[in-house]
């Protein structure tokens, strides 16, 4: 896409109102052209064939055919960056689920129902979603673990400042965002049931999302997959993903480390944040971590890699490869603190071999 391009959109609701919020929202960016609106998921497809957009805004609940339905055949005929614009229940969050294994890249939550008079609220973080999807590789997106399993030459970067890690690490933190719940299943279920070490994620998503996340990569799993409660303490073979809406920390108690949960403001526009995990990791566990860095948009995660890395911290980059979004990765890349720049589904092995 060039850039002096616009980014063409197609907005599909049910609603009249929603589709004309959205527009407006969606018109208020300079380089975002709405090119077409769909009042369900027949005239979705058609208006796709027809306009060719470069992005869709899909409403999960829609009579007739629902928007999983939709994306399911988006997919199958011409896979292209698709939002999903979900409602904020229990229901809505497992079909987001559903919606991100079928090949969408991104979502944002309506925040009031589904006729939301102050989508106002979430227009900043749509609007820039819709920038960053509009750069996504599909081929990443969606396919599953056929792309996962794609041969590519992994790229390990030897650099002076790597340390040497005879001695196994004591835990280790991932950072994830647009793409990352599929990154993460082509990585945290490869894992053995007797992995040795804690894994703490932050993996960008709204309050009520993370619920949802966690359940379904604890079924993938053979270690054990959970949503962080405050005071819950840090175990080996565990993973533990932070809580939407909440940053993710450690404390060292007398006999454990616990996670805490802390509401203040976000960080890079995002909470949870890698970047506070990674820095309150720094006080409390040091530099003997494994740091891998995801799939997102944005350069969450960057400062506190810089830190742990200093600190001796081993760390892994997605390579771009097989990222939806190099945002991230490529940050910490870019800033040559990546000891490992390998495809998503390296990553797991490397995470064997580090523990060894």
């Amino acid at each position: 896409m060039s850039l002096s391009r616009k980014i063409r959109v197609l907005v599909v609701d049910d609603s009249a109102f929603m589709r004309k919020v959205i527009g407006d929202i969606l018109s208020a960016e300079q380089s975002i052209e709405i090119v077409g609106k769909a009042r369900n998921g027949d005239e979705a497809i058609a208006k796709i064939k027809e306009l060719l957009p470069d992005v869709v805004t899909l409403d999960m609940e829609m009579p007739g055919k629902n928007g999983l339905d939709v994306l399911r055949e988006i997919m199958k005929a011409e896979p292209i960056p698709v939002i999903m614009v979900s409602s904020l229940t229990r229901e809505g969050a497992n079909i987001t689920m559903q919606a991100l294994d079928a090949g969408a890249v991104d979502f944002v939550t309506k925040p009031s129902g589904v006729i939301s008079l102050d989508m106002g609220k979430i227009g900043d973080e749509l609007r820039q979603k819709i920038v960053a999807v509009s750069k996504a590789s599909m081929k990443n997106a969606y396919g599953g673990e056929a792309s996962h399993l794609r041969k590519i030459q992994a790229n390990p970067l030897q650099t002076p400042q790597r340390r040497d890690m005879s001695k196994r690490p004591d835990m280790v933190v991932i950072a994830a965002s647009t793409g990352g719940p599929n990154a993460l299943q082509g990585v945290i279920p490869g894992l053995s049931s007797g992995f040795p070490l804690p894994i703490l994620i932050v993996q960008h998503m709204p309050p009520g999302f993370t619920t949802s996340f966690a359940n379904r990569m604890n079924e993938l799993s053979r270690i054990s997959v959970v949503e962080a409660c405050d005071g819950m303490p840090v175990k080996k073979g565990t993973a533990i993903i932070a809580p939407g809406g909440y940053h993710l920390t450690v404390e060292r108690t007398l006999s454990n480390l616990v996670c805490k949960l802390k509401d203040s403001p976000p960080v890079r526009s995002v909470r949870p944040s890698a970047d506070v995990l990674f820095t309150s990791v720094s006080e409390i566990v040091g530099g003997s971590v494994v740091v891998v860095v995801l799939t997102g948009m944005g350069k969450d995660g960057l400062d506190g890699t810089r830190l742990l890395r200093s600190m001796g911290a081993y760390v892994i980059a997605e390579a771009k490869e097989t990222c939806v979004i190099y945002g991230m990765p490529g940050a910490v890349s870019e800033a040559g603190l990546a000891d490992e720049s390998l495809p998503v589904y390296s990553i797991t092995e490397a995470l064997e071999r580090l523990v060894r």
